[in-house]
């Protein structure tokens, strides 16, 4: 019968004209062009590539970025698509969320005006894919110890290290790479074919097996003088973007909960055990109004932080009380719906142990649980934590 959302508390009364017509149409595209094939690449550890020029037809590849070909939308608009996508695969979300947020976001931000002509309306379009290079074999959670060198030399620079977990990696035309040059954060464009830059695939992954996540390898990679990035010094550049995406992944989690909400309370309805639907027992039932009550609070939340954000008034730690929170319980709905399934629950004929695996990831990348309690930790008490 197709999905039709949950808005318990008329959410949608909250939104535009434009903002509902902009998710519907994400909802219809999800519905007849992922959920179809989406199983059949997770299965197999590939991700749909026929699906990019669809997707950025569609407008969702630098969705919120104005001019440059791109559509323009809104803050609110933006994280309904994002929410929608990742109904679909947390995977296929991943991979918007990185060409918008991690890669056409710092390019608009901090390029150069000839870097955003030659970049950004060829990724609006799909034409060039991107990557993110940040995260390294020994530094995640703390991107500052990165150990990835520039130096300038005659005519350019050269960059030596290792990325790793690098989503869109080996399918990416263009990688901003995040190195310290004179022991200061720069970001650089990094293209394809570069002479010293390789990439490899990751695979034998549990979690997000439709998304190509790779490292990154650069090994006196010689780059131009204007490959770096003009408009940004420091950890605020890569931070700033990590800030952009994880507004898009608060929004994505909950439609990953939606999926699962959805899925197990259709089932319950069906399911019989004993005398009658197993939607009919207190235990199955005070699961559902758990799922139903935080499904609604992620929502009131994010709408308001996305009103923030429009307004221009968004501090990175709000964002960070949004991802820790939708996240987390996007995981323990997932795992609650595979309960109501029972054995059901782990079979590709239903959704729920996808997006559960998927969510494990989700709930560590961008920021693991425990580092955005310590964001907010700070931001409470003014004392950081971290070491």
């Amino acid at each position: 019968m197709g999905f039709h959302g949950l808005d318990y508390y008329a959410i949608d009364d909250e939104l535009t004209e434009d903002e509902r017509l902009v998710r519907d149409a994400t909802r219809q595209f999800v519905e007849e062009r992922v959920v179809p094939v989406i199983d059949r690449h997770y299965q197999a550890g590939t991700f749909p590539m026929d699906l990019i020029p669809a997707t950025a037809e569609m407008g969702f590849l630098g969705a919120n970025i104005k001019g440059y070909g791109c559509a323009g939308m809104g803050e609110v608009a933006y994280g309904l698509v994002m929410q929608e996508l990742e109904r679909g695969d947390s995977g296929f979300r991943s991979f918007c969320s990185v060409q918008g947020g991690l890669v056409m976001y710092p390019i608009a931000a901090f390029g150069s005006d000839a870097q955003k002509e030659h970049w950004l309306p060829r990724m609006a379009k799909g034409q060039a894919i991107g990557c993110f290079g940040l995260t390294e074999p020994d530094f995640g959670s703390n991107p500052s110890g990165m150990l990835t060198r520039a130096e300038k030399v005659s005519g350019g620079y050269v960059l030596n290290g290792t990325k790793r977990w690098i989503t869109n990696g080996c399918i990416s035309d263009v990688a901003i790479v995040w190195a310290k040059l004179d022991g200061i954060v720069r970001g650089f464009l990094v293209p394809k074919g570069t002479k010293g830059y390789s990439t490899r695939t990751i695979h034998d992954k549990f979690s997000l097996r439709a998304s190509v996540t790779s490292e990154l390898f650069l090994e006196d990679a010689e780059l131009p003088e204007d490959a770096i990035l003009p408009g940004v010094v420091g950890m605020k550049g890569p931070l700033s973007c990590l800030t952009s995406a994880r507004y898009g992944i608060a929004w994505g989690a909950i439609g990953a909960a939606m999926a699962c909400y959805d899925c197990a309370l259709t089932y319950a309805k069906t399911r019989k055990q004993f005398s009658r639907p197993i939607a009919g027992y207190q235990l199955v039932q005070n699961k559902l109004a758990e799922m139903l009550t935080e499904i609604t609070k992620a929502q009131c939340l994010t709408l308001r932080l996305g009103r923030i954000k429009e307004a221009g008034k968004l501090r990175p730690q709000q964002v960070s009380l949004a991802k820790r929170n939708n996240v987390a319980e996007a995981l323990h709905i997932a795992r609650m719906a595979r309960d109501i399934l029972g054995a059901n629950g782990i079979m590709f004929e239903y959704p729920i142990a996808r997006h559960m695996l998927n969510l494990e990831t989700v709930y560590t990348y961008e920021g693991t649980h425990d580092i955005h309690a310590l964001i907010l930790g700070h931001d409470i008490t003014g004392i950081p934590a971290y070491e």
